[in-house]
């Protein structure tokens, strides 16, 4: 098998009334080991809607897995779609029936024939038993094919994945492994990475992809490799992976999961650096994605969120003349303001933001999304001036995300 596609059943996913994660799980294990993702669909709770996907994607990919529409009311007809689709009649298994009596008896709740129906699965597949819901999973092979039948519940989906089907599909796939590797860079538009990485195939050499996600906190660089052993698609993933830090490693922060606070955190750790905040525009969230990872009371010593003119005066010592003279939102108050928490903290840094958010507030001379970083420290202090334009969370979210990065480079005496 190498190639996969993923169906997910449900008026709630088609109309938006429900996100679907369970795509996005499946692609992720599917990955792993070793499938392929070619294609996903959502499909209503139809019947000729989803007789037509199955038949569509068993003819074209090497296996199918379907989520959702197994539960035990009107509109779960997945079963029976499915039962139709491989000509099995619906036959009642023993040990489903007894999960699904188990599970209700330890919520007092009497088994109906609408639960008792729940223990129904086509004959002949091989029932997936359910340990965190009531509607088992199966598995049907036929002719070389591979389908596989979930519940759309999140987390029994997840479970069943990971307790029957992963195992399973790491002996059936052989002879093809997938590696993703991601290189989270900040504070250099896409297009300009693009530009600064130079021709793709000079770094791919025809070995591997490279995607591009950008979103408010920077771009994500995303390596993908398909290969005959992991141990050649770990060597094509390193090769090209060290290339892109060649051109751009001052961008990047970390790689994988790991966000920009938390590789920040770390580097304060290490240098054994401490560090307060006093933040106007992003009411506190820049101290909140600071403490957010375990342990960061090694390093963050305090934040103020100094919103008002009098607060900058009365808590950070911001002569109350450079608000006149300037106002707020102005290069002389963010060095002010950074000067000021570092000096009442007593930490290595001090940091400052002050802007203007919007919607209202802005004029010709200081827009809305105009914002002042601020960042003192023993080497003197900086003041970086950004414009994020954009709606209101988004601008406190690239503001606190420019803020972290600015500290980041300051430490590595990049800035």
């Amino acid at each position: 098998m190498k190639t996969a596609s993923i169906i997910t059943i449900g008026d709630e996913v088609l109309i938006g009334q429900v996100v679907n994660t369970n795509a996005s799980f499946l692609g992720q294990r599917l990955s792993e080991v070793g499938l392929e993702v070619v294609r996903t669909v959502v499909v209503g709770d139809v019947y000729d809607e989803i007789m037509r996907a199955f038949r569509e994607y068993t003819a074209n990919f090497d296996a199918v897995f379907v989520t959702g529409g197994l539960g035990p009311t009107h509109d779960d007809i997945t079963k029976k779609v499915v039962a139709d689709f491989f000509g099995a009649k619906l036959v009642e298994d023993k040990d489903v029936l007894e999960n699904v009596r188990d599970r209700l008896a330890r919520r007092n709740i009497p088994l109906r024939q609408v639960n008792r129906d729940q223990a129904l699965v086509p004959e002949g597949c091989t029932v997936l038993m359910n340990h965190w819901g009531t509607a088992p999973g199966m598995l049907f092979e036929r002719d070389g094919k591979f389908f596989a039948v979930m519940p759309g519940v999140p987390h029994e989906m997840r479970n069943i994945t990971t307790e029957y089907l992963v195992p399973l599909l790491r002996e059936k796939v052989v002879g093809q492994v997938i590696r993703h590797r991601v290189l989270k860079t900040t504070g250099i538009a896409e297009s300009s990475l693009f530009e600064l990485l130079g021709n793709p195939d000079d770094i791919l050499g025809g070995k591997a992809r490279l995607a591009f996600l950008p979103s408010q906190f920077g771009v994500r660089l995303r390596i993908s490799v398909r290969a005959a052993a992991a141990e050649e698609a770990d060597s094509i993933a390193d090769e090209v992976a060290a290339k892109i830090h060649d051109k751009a490693g001052k961008f990047i922060y970390s790689e994988g999961e790991v966000e920009l606070e938390e590789a920040l955190g770390k580097l304060l750790k290490e240098k054994g650096l401490t560090i307060a905040l006093a933040e106007s525009c992003t009411g506190g969230l820049i101290s909140n994605r600071l403490t957010n990872i375990s342990g960061s009371t090694a390093y963050f010593e305090r934040g103020v969120v100094s919103y008002s003119n009098e607060a900058k005066v009365e808590l950070l010592h911001v002569p109350a003349e450079l608000i006149r003279n300037f106002g707020a939102v102005s290069e002389e108050v963010a060095g002010a303001m950074a000067e000021g928490i570092r000096a009442i903290s007593r930490t290595d840094i001090g940091l400052s933001v002050t802007g203007i958010a919007g919607p209202t507030g802005g004029t010709e001379e200081k827009p809305v999304g105009l914002v002042y970083i601020g960042i003192s420290d023993s080497r003197g202090t900086v003041v970086n001036k950004h414009n994020f334009p954009d709606e209101r969370v988004r601008f406190k979210d690239r503001t606190s995300q420019a803020a972290l990065e600015l500290v980041r480079r300051r430490v590595l005496g990049l800035a």
